[in-house]
Formats: C-alpha cells, structure tokens, sequence
C-alpha cells in the first residue's frame, strides 16, 4: 500500500470535501494519507506519492492556504525527479482563467522534473453539483497503479 500526503487548496470548501472523500477511500483500500490544508514544501517526502487537489480563486489564482508551496516550488526549484503526483483541479469554466491554479501547478510540477501518474482531472463548477462524485469515479480508474 502506498503513503500519499494530500495537499489541498481551497476557498469555499469544495476541495477540501473532494479531499476527504478521497482519503477515507483510499484510507479504507489500506493506504496510509496525511491532509495538509496548510502545506509547507518541507512537509512534502520525496518517497510518498503526492495528491493534490486545488481550487482557483480570483484570476486564475492559487488559494491562499496552498500558495506558500507554490511559491517556495517556484522560488526553490528544487529538482523533484522520481517524485510521483496527480493532480485535481476544480475551476468554473464560465471565467476566463478556468482551472488556471490547478494547470499553473501541473506545469510548475513538470517543469520540475516531477511525474504526473495521470493527466490531471478538471472539475467545473457548472457541470458538476458533486465534485467528489467526479474526483472519486477519476481515483477508481488508476488507483491500482499506487
């Protein structure tokens, strides 16, 4: 079983329900989760598979509780080779930045050397009344690759 460290990003409070709904499922498939809502890049292990789930706020923004990671990512550039992710980002597509903090963070991943285990899943607002229902059916399909 896998040790994955969730990172979520959040505003209102829908990604921290995706969140948890997706610990309690995999806590209850055997895997071993910690939450941070309040993530520091110190906290993150190179050796546990990193699950991040992230609003967007403003224009196109990070929310606030996930932008010191994001800044000390950008900042540090610290080589992340070997580091495994995947990554949820929950937007409105009626605004012009749809999704923009979870791509801006899939990118900066990437750029960093880091491994996506599967394109990143997005979630928009106007479609889906349940997000966890969407983020829970996207981990069902690759969740055996942990």
């Amino acid at each position: 079983m896998a040790d994955i460290d969730i990172l979520v990003g959040t505003v209102y409070g829908s990604a921290m329900l995706v969140a948890e709904t997706l610990r309690d499922h995999l806590q209850a498939h055997g895997h071993v989760c910690q939450l941070f809502d309040e993530a520091e890049l110190t906290d993150i292990d190179a050796s546990r598979f990193l699950l991040i789930v992230s609003a967007t706020t403003g224009q196109g923004d990070i929310p606030p509780n996930l932008q010191p990671f994001a800044t000390a990512l950008a900042d540090r550039a610290p080589y992340m080779k070997g580091w495994r992710y995947a990554l949820i980002a929950m937007g409105d597509s009626s605004y012009e930045h749809f999704c923009g903090a979870g791509r801006r963070l899939d990118e900066l991943l990437q750029e960093l050397a880091a491994e996506a285990l599967v394109p990143r899943l997005e979630i928009d607002a106007t479609v889906e009344d349940e997000p966890e229902v969407a983020a829970l059916a996207w981990l069902k399909t690759w969740e055996n690759r942990l």
